[in-house]
């Protein structure tokens, strides 16, 4: 079994994307393969060196998650409105595109928005 999962909302203002986390990492903990595209802005999602005070640092759940297997990509045209670049995202995170969107969803069996 394979989700993908997108994320459309930044960090720490909703708690969306951090349902989104926890959400993916309780799917790989359980035996289920997970994509996750980061769109809109998600993409702030994995932006390096967040360091939040009194909650969850959502930066860490989406390590979590790929040293658990998951596969992540960030909408290259997103981040570039947004002013970030790859190597301003975490390790394991790979900037794509629509196609990738779209082999993600083909793969799936479950496909969850946040």
């Amino acid at each position: 079994m394979k989700f993908t999962v997108i994320i459309t909302e930044a960090p720490y203002g909703k708690e969306r994307a951090y349902s989104a986390l926890r959400f993916a990492l309780t799917s790989l903990l359980e035996g289920i393969e997970v994509n996750i595209f980061l769109l809109e802005n998600g993409v702030y999602v994995a932006k390096k060196e967040q360091n939040p005070s009194e909650v969850p640092n959502y930066l860490e759940l989406l390590k979590n998650a790929i040293e658990l297997g998951a596969v992540v990509k960030a909408c290259g045209p997103c981040s570039k409105a947004r002013g970030l670049k790859e190597e301003d995202l975490i390790e394991g995170v790979k900037l794509g595109t629509m196609h990738d969107l779209v082999a993600f969803v083909k793969e799936s069996d479950r496909v969850v928005t946040f």
